[in-house]
């Protein structure tokens, strides 16, 4: 409470001059290597929970029309972004059943916020105060008048300058790319443009980019050397109407695409030096790249710097996910996820003139676990995915109670799964979360007939908060194959510390490869642990309500001397 107080007002004497742009529409609604497209989501419940901005901060925006986007881009590249072959190319993701209209409106959400975010900046009004803006997607620096790539369908920044510039907008506009990666289509677009400054730091050229301040740092450059080369860029910045930001967070240490080193805390610094030297200056932030489980928090570091003026770090244990779904869990009360009071048709039911409705663990019924689904935003997510409407079924099965989500139009099942109280703990006998109206991009996992949702942090999550409210300890379950091991690491572990780390020492010796590839390896015994061949342990995970302290000391005795190799 003292924390939140103390934000409320560091946020009075520094924030009110700040806004933020979101959409829940930014969810992108496919799965890419690498790109997390809950970045945006993340880093705005983290900066709303710790009171960094309050809601009268927070900006809707609007699409950006075809017409604002034609300034800058070829007829022929937009027309392309109505395939789905291209936004599959731009953003790396199969194109099979690709929704290309949503992922259109986020782009253009986004753009339209950029756009808005400097028009307020550059009102007669709030000009001279330098104020500040960040728009939680955007920042698409690679495409260029006639091309896109690299996560980067249109060019947002140049599509703002050039809508200022149609507005009547002269004065000299500043870009500060911060991404690892070269702005070469901000470059290309600006290039016929009156006045404008780009600086950057980047870790790999692609050549020499005209009219460009451009410093390319050695590899896993640290916070050290790249403050030292920010400091110098900054300085040898001349003096500007209005910036644009780009703090990507793939200039985090361990960022696959980045190949830099920074560490939150330099990042943290990264955004106040730059702050510092817009002080008198109105400045769009937009977030860039960024690839990495970590990359959300760089961003809400961003709107803390902007919004509080606060270097404190974000907790390494703080999960946005599990802090929202806890939050939603305590607003929803027990009579909308059960049968609620009782009422004439319950005592039909007692005098057997109606069949009794199930309920899935004698407590959720079926309106209930949709209403909870709508809550989570899971039927949100479903239908960006293109599905809908939704009926719940449950039903009684051998070893417990089964809830199915079925699509009503195709009467497909999305999600499936059978849970049972055990002791205490809910254990998960079954699960399947499915996507039919994709297809698989190279090959499908063992066992599985269509393409996941990418649901599957939501749906444990909602899990453990159904355990929670049964008065359970935790959730558990026996995955029956790598897979389904792997894509619930980091919130599932197994019970055993030995064979915890014989799992880890196994992730470990199989990170190079694709998911599907690590799998049929591990199912077809390819794997060598100790030379001889690897034979998958179905043991169980859990997740705790109350984590208890692991035996990491015996965890990284059994990972120790777990050698695994490739057949």
């Amino acid at each position: 409470m003292i924390a939140g107080v103390n934000n409320r007002v560091l946020r009075w004497l520094y924030g009110r001059d700040f806004a933020v742009w979101h959409s829940p529409a930014y969810r992108l609604p496919f799965s890419s290597p690498g790109f997390d497209a809950r970045r945006a989501d993340f880093a705005l419940w983290y900066l709303l929970e710790r009171r960094a901005i309050g809601r009268r901060a927070m900006r809707i925006p609007r699409r950006a029309e075809m017409q604002e986007l034609a300034r800058v881009h070829t007829p022929e590249l937009l027309d392309s972004l109505g395939r789905p072959e291209t936004l599959a190319r731009v953003f790396a993701c199969d194109p099979r059943g690709l929704r290309v209209d949503q992922v259109m409106n986020a782009v253009r959400l986004a753009c339209g916020a950029t756009i808005d975010a400097a028009r307020e900046l550059l009102r007669p009004a709030t000009r001279e105060l330098g104020r500040r803006a960040l728009n939680l997607f955007g920042g698409f620096h690679h495409a260029k008048p006639g091309s896109a790539g690299g996560f980067c369908p249109v060019n947002d920044l140049a599509v703002a300058v050039a809508a200022l510039r149609a507005d009547g907008f002269k004065g000299r506009v500043l870009v500060l790319d911060l991404d690892a990666h070269p702005p070469d289509g901000t470059a290309a677009c600006l290039a016929a443009d009156p006045s404008y400054w780009i600086g950057s730091l980047s870790c790999v050229s692609w050549g020499e980019l005209p009219n460009v301040d451009d410093t390319v740092l050695p590899p896993a450059s640290g916070d050290t050397e790249y403050l030292e080369a920010l400091d110098a860029l900054l300085a040898r910045m001349p003096a500007g109407d209005l910036a644009f930001v780009c703090a990507g967070g793939d200039v985090l240490s361990g960022d696959p695409l980045g190949g830099l080193g920074l560490s939150f805390a330099g990042c943290r610094e990264r955004d106040f030096l730059t702050l510092d030297a817009l002080a008198r200056v109105p400045s769009v932030w937009l977030p860039s790249g960024g690839y990495t489980a970590g990359a959300w928090r760089v961003l809400a570091g961003t709107g803390l710097a902007l919004g509080l003026r606060s270097r404190t770090p974000i907790p390494s244990e703080y999960d946005p996910m599990a802090a929202r779904f806890s939050r939603i869990a305590r607003s929803l009360a027990p009579e909308a996820l059960s049968r609620g009071e009782l009422d004439m048709d319950d005592v039909a039911e007692e005098l057997g003139l109606r069949p009794r409705p199930q309920l899935l663990l004698n407590y959720y019924s079926a309106e209930g676990l949709e209403h909870a689904l709508h809550m989570y935003g899971v039927l949100d997510a479903l239908r960006r995915l293109g599905y809908g409407p939704f009926r719940v079924e449950l039903d009684s099965v051998g070893v417990g109670d089964s809830a199915r989500l079925r699509d009503v139009p195709s009467g497909e099942p999305l999600i499936e799964v059978v849970l049972e109280k055990r002791e205490l703990m809910l254990y998960v006998h079954w699960l399947a979360l499915r996507n039919p109206k994709a297809s698989f991009a190279l090959a499908s996992l063992p066992g599985q007939d269509v393409p996941g949702l990418g649901l599957s942090r939501e749906i444990t999550e909602m899990l453990l908060r159904m355990a929670v409210r049964l008065g359970l300890e935790g959730l558990a379950m026996r995955p029956s194959a790598y897979h389904l091991a792997h894509v619930r690491r980091d919130i599932l572990h197994f019970v055993d510390p030995a064979r915890q780390g014989r799992f880890e020492a196994l992730c470990e010796a199989l990170r190079s490869l694709p998911l599907v590839e690590a799998s049929r390896a591990v199912a077809e015994e390819k794997v060598l642990l100790n030379g001889q061949p690897y034979v998958w342990e179905p043991d169980e995970m859990v997740r705790l309500v109350e984590p208890r302290p692991e035996d990491r000391a015996a965890i990284d005795a059994a990972k120790a001397s777990a050698l695994f190799t490739l057949a």
